[in-house]
């Protein structure tokens, strides 16, 4: 509802955007990757076949509803980008999963698994930018 003047100064700090995306995705009323799917994406990380995994993945990222899947598509084109730029701006696939990883796919439900979830959520982003082109490809 708001109009942003994206010309405006204060945009011009990296950390202000970078907020403001997080800002963005976190409140949204579902995360990006919808609850339904936390637990199946959980399950797909931890496969030990590297192959099968990222095929897991791929076919859960398939069946996301066409929104989310056009977002998301877009977001780690985006990030990925940001990653293969990692020798100027420290912001590796992992550093990128520390810092998306809680705000796009959370449980439902806080429980006292959280410091176990986030080493998950971190993992799928961290593998779904490494191989984004075997996911979205």
């Amino acid at each position: 509802e708001e109009k942003l003047n994206l010309d405006d100064s204060q945009w011009e700090d990296i950390h202000v955007v970078t907020g403001a995306l997080k800002m963005f995705f976190r409140e949204l009323p579902e995360p990006l990757f919808p609850y339904c799917f936390f637990e199946q994406f959980v399950e797909a990380i931890k496969i030990q076949d590297n192959a099968t995994r990222i095929k897991s993945i791929r076919s859960l990222v398939k069946k996301l509803p066409r929104p989310n899947y056009d977002t998301m598509k877009i977001l780690f084109e985006h990030l990925q980008k940001i990653a293969a730029k990692e020798s100027v701006n420290l912001m590796s696939t992992q550093s990128l999963g520390i810092v998306f990883g809680p705000t796009l796919l959370r449980p439902e439900k806080e429980t006292g698994n959280m410091a176990v979830h986030m080493l998950y959520q971190n993992q799928i982003v961290e593998l779904m930018l490494s191989e984004y082109s075997k996911i979205f490809g």
